[in-house]
């Protein structure tokens, strides 16, 4: 093979496979060791004599050199900064290494710049990503100031007041639908990858039209045009500091979207429970949480309330997929939940108990900047469930289980599902159908409500709420 034919094959090598491509064929070439190696920097698996030769190489300023080693040789050619093509063969070497060798450092070195471009810019990317997860974070636990301070510095600033949607995308788009966003948006919308679901963006698009899109079509339906095989869930308009609530809304909206032709749904109207129940249970609320609010760690390292506070509510939230949020592993989760229930005094494998976080959580301040409980005796659950409001808002929240759009036995499949802490397969047993069967039922009733159950955010700990609500208000009239 002629010089121009390797010098060919080294280009073709460059350019196709990278610079292992190129060092693995020299190797096998020349019938010996090709690397680079760094004269600042260790090498636990380069040669000695080539780590000996690249130090030389740098020392002296030169752009190459042959070292003789007994019956080896090292043939050093310079690259960029401290590092160096070597090669170590067996004398007598192949007649055409060094020509081969200096042919090779040119393109080496250009390619080796690229991958590094390549690998900054990974990184440079990774790190906006979880820069905007950790805005969503410090979102979702009411810390807006500190939100606001850290989004200015990559922008857009977030909206407020807005509409969150979450955008459920097939799988590895997830970066072709944040571009599809920008640009509906005018680069106006806050994106970022959900942390927990690896199909989902999350959204925050100022409360306004889309430019450019049709008279009165919401972004969702901008979205599912350019993108039909997405489907998209949408919160009411709210402020920043309401942006919990409006990631549920928007979760909902989609358990509805996937079933609607057109892709997109609005999260549907109905009154707030933490609305509904504000007045009369913040009091019980704050009583509560008093001592998860009031915790500190007896070692700096582990987590204080404001942590644990979040961890709850992230458990709640998505179960074990909570790991994936806080980035965590699942055994410090498990340790941080025992920790919360011996704190609060709650069994969080009942659903009675989780309902009762839930609400408490989102009746008090985020953050942990609960000031404990209020100096006269806080109710209890029963007595904030037993307030007219709450009894108004439990059937209006029910009533669908009941009204002419039910599928049969809707209301005795949910309470049966809610009186086994929402576990399928007890449920279903209960039930006398197959776990399939129960959540086919259950998916029935996830359309008729436009809420989600069986994925979390789920509505179970509202029903659960409501139910007892409902079964205190006929108490009181027997």
């Amino acid at each position: 093979m002629s010089r121009s034919d390797d010098v060919l094959k080294v280009h073709r090598l460059a350019h196709a496979g990278g610079s292992v491509a190129l060092l693995e064929w020299l190797a096998a070439h020349l019938g010996g060791w090709v690397g680079v190696v760094d004269a600042e920097a260790e090498h636990g698996q380069a040669p000695e004599a080539a780590v000996r030769g690249a130090a030389e190489l740098n020392a002296r300023g030169v752009r190459s050199a042959l070292l003789h080693d007994g019956d080896r040789a090292t043939l050093l050619f310079a690259l960029d900064g401290p590092r160096a093509l070597a090669a170590v063969l067996d004398q007598p070497h192949h007649p055409g290494a060094p020509a081969l060798l200096a042919d090779a450092a040119v393109p080496l070195a250009l390619v080796l710049r690229a991958e590094e471009a390549l690998r900054r810019e990974e990184r440079v990317r990774r790190a906006e990503v979880r820069t905007r997860e950790a805005v969503l974070h410090l979102l979702m636990n009411g810390l807006l100031s500190t939100a606001h301070q850290i989004a200015g510095t990559l922008g857009p600033a977030l909206p407020d007041p807005m509409r969150m949607y979450v955008v459920e995308c097939p799988t590895g788009r997830r970066g072709e639908v944040s571009g599809v966003c920008r640009e509906l948006t005018g680069g106006r919308a806050w994106i970022v990858r959900c942390p927990v679901y690896v199909r989902h963006l999350i959204v925050l698009a100022p409360a306004v039209p889309v430019p450019g899109s049709a008279a009165g079509d919401p972004l969702a339906g901008a979205l599912v045009e350019v993108a039909p095989d997405c489907a998209v869930g949408v919160s009411g308009e709210t402020r920043l500091s309401e942006a919990p609530a409006a990631y549920t809304q928007a979760f909902h909206a989609l358990a509805v979207a996937r079933g609607r032709d057109e892709r997109h749904a609005r999260f549907g109207p109905g009154p707030e429970l933490a609305l509904a129940a504000h007045e009369a249970g913040a009091g019980w609320a704050g009583a509560l949480l008093a001592p998860l609010h009031t915790y500190e760690p007896r070692r700096p390292q582990d987590p204080g309330g404001q942590e644990l506070r979040a961890t709850a509510d992230a458990w709640l939230n998505f179960a074990s997929h909570a790991t994936r949020l806080l980035k965590i592993h699942r055994n410090t989760l498990a340790a941080r939940l025992r920790l919360i229930e011996a704190l609060l005094g709650l069994d969080l494998a009942r659903l009675p108990d989780q309902a009762a976080l839930s609400l408490a959580l989102r009746l008090t301040p985020g953050a942990g900047r609960g000031s404990g409980p209020d100096p006269d005796p806080a109710p209890g659950l029963d007595e904030v469930l037993r307030d007219p409001r709450l009894t108004d808002w439990a059937r209006g929240h029910l009533n669908g289980l009941t009204g002419p759009d039910a599928p049969p036995g809707a209301r005795d499949t949910v309470r049966v599902w809610l009186a086994h802490d929402a576990q399928l397969g007890p449920a279903a047993a209960a039930m006398g159908v197959s776990v399939p069967g129960a959540r086919k039922r259950l998916t029935r009733i996830e359309a008729l409500l436009e809420r989600s159950l069986l994925q979390s955010p789920s509505v179970r700990y509202d029903l659960w709420l409501a139910h007892r609500a409902e079964d205190l208000a006929e108490d009181l009239t027997r």
